[in-house]
């Protein structure tokens, strides 16, 4: 159980267990859109559509980079497999949504 562990979660080049991270820029991107777009649909709902679709864009484009970049370059197992739930998450959200959401 303890190999399996360490394979899963630790990271291979300083032997840290890493389970989460400091946000990188494009978490952080999408973070902002997220709340933005949040708080303007709170204190200014009468805003143009295209304004939160926008928003929504510019959050799932930097969250599918972060998925993406976690899958190709995660410190661990744990971090890709992160990365991949996250992404899956987003093509089924918007298989689901259909483009009229965007």
């Amino acid at each position: 159980m303890r190999k399996a562990f360490d394979w899963f979660f630790r990271d291979r080049r300083t032997g840290a267990v890493v389970i989460g991270q400091w946000p990188n820029l494009p978490l952080w991107i999408f973070a902002a859109a997220s709340a933005l777009e949040w708080l303007l649909e709170i204190t200014m709902p009468g805003l143009p559509a295209p304004v939160f679709a926008g928003l929504r864009i510019v959050a799932l484009l930097s969250l599918t980079i972060w998925a993406l970049d976690e899958i190709v370059r995660g410190v661990n197992p744990w971090r890709r497999c992160l990365g991949a739930v996250v992404l899956i998450g987003i093509i089924v959200s918007l298989g689901l949504s259909g483009s009229s959401r965007l």
